[in-house]
């Protein structure tokens, strides 16, 4: 009997430290308190938790892609980084043209610093400019300057082979000018990747608790409108909400999570997904890993909340990633990653074509103009929808 085929299987390992925990993160981020980070203990447990969760993979699979995130990856040091790639490769095999994605901030910008990441093998640097104005930055809390954006930039071109800026757009009290002037530097600096998104006030942040003044809604669409029209002049495809790229550089990391593949999250509080594939159909897991840094740590083997996804979940967890693209997934694509057909969604896609949020191609999942725009109204035909 031939199993169904199970996902491309990515790796996420997070890295938890950041210099100070900004007023809008809601991300499992701690400021760092102690001189030095824990960078050999913390190794130690991520290199058990891969042991653990690859002991619990149903199957083998090459490894797609990994992407170090945070927190602050670029806090810990080039030999710290080179040894956490040397355990992967070890446990999982490493390729030559593996994408190895490195969350990095302008902060924590030293040449030797990035030159040292590089020749551990991070091949995709993604760095958190978020603005290049001086009173932008303070507003948000960032720890560096506009200087130091465009200095950590320039290095991260000339030595990485591709590189992503992050960018944010709707700061407080922030002119349409202002953003545009924002994007316009990033453009200049001739990066094949740009993440530019609206900032929001997410609950359990400083920014939630304490609101600063943003721009109203108009003149928030004045700025995704001529934004969106700014990069596209100068070659940027939008290809998700709020990622564009040149010469299809798409982040592959990302697109492995947008179109439902598999990942393993390692570190505190990481997220993973796991298809199960057997006899009966797919099965899908996900594990979320103990928040707290040194519990995290001190745990090793038993650090994870596991649950299986239920049918009636399925479908609103599939469509939440894929219509984010712009292009959308191919139908087939549906039933191949979550082993439920796609006739079972016939009312919730009728109804959303109805509206005018789906596009009418039968062998495609794809937002219209105005389903992205109003993509949460699209999502909400699609939970407990079978």
């Amino acid at each position: 009997m031939t199993l169904p085929a199970t996902p491309p299987l990515s790796l996420y390992v997070h890295i938890p430290w950041c210099i100070r925990k900004c007023p809008y993160c809601d991300f499992n981020s701690h400021a760092q308190r102690d001189a030095a980070l824990p960078e050999q203990a913390y190794i130690h447990a991520l290199t058990a938790d891969l042991t653990q969760e690859l002991r619990r993979l149903p199957d083998p699979r090459p490894l797609h892609s990994i992407f170090i995130g945070g927190g602050t990856p670029s806090l810990f040091s080039a030999e710290a980084i080179a040894e956490l790639l040397q355990q992967i490769d070890q446990l999982m095999g490493i390729a030559s043209n593996t994408e190895i994605t490195l969350e990095a901030n302008p902060g924590t910008f030293e040449q030797q610093r990035f030159s040292g990441f590089r020749a551990a093998g991070v091949n995709r640097l993604s760095l958190g400019i978020q603005s290049f104005h001086d009173r932008q930055l303070q507003a948000l809390g960032r720890v560096h300057t506009a200087d130091n954006a465009r200095r950590a930039a320039e290095a991260a071109l000339q030595l990485f082979p591709r590189v992503n800026l992050d960018l944010m757009h709707g700061l407080p009290e922030q002119q349409t000018a202002d953003a545009l002037a924002d994007l316009q530097q990033a453009i200049d600096l001739g990066p094949e990747h740009l993440s530019w998104y609206q900032l929001t006030l997410e609950p359990n942040t400083e920014f939630h608790a304490r609101p600063p003044q943003l721009p109203v809604d108009e003149a928030l669409w004045d700025i995704q409108e001529q934004g969106q029209a700014l990069l596209q002049r100068a070659g940027y495809q939008q290809y998700e909400i709020s990622a564009y790229a040149r010469q299809r550089q798409h982040s592959q990391h990302n697109l492995n999570y947008w179109t439902f593949g598999d990942y393993l999250g390692i570190g505190a509080g990481a997220h993973g997904k796991v298809t199960h594939a057997d006899a009966a159909g797919l099965r899908i897991e996900r594990h979320q890993k103990l928040r707290q840094p040194k519990a995290y740590m001190q745990a090793l083997t038993h650090n994870s909340q596991r649950h299986w996804v239920s049918d009636e979940e399925l479908p609103f967890e599939f469509m939440l990633n894929a219509l984010r693209l712009y292009e959308g997934v191919p139908a087939a694509l549906f039933q191949a990653r979550t082993g439920l057909a796609l006739s079972t969604l016939n009312r919730a896609l009728q109804q959303a074509r109805d509206k005018g949020l789906l596009s009418d191609q039968q062998d495609r999942l794809q937002p219209t103009h105005q389903g992205r725009l109003f993509l949460n109204d699209l999502l909400e035909y699609f939970i407990e929808s079978v």
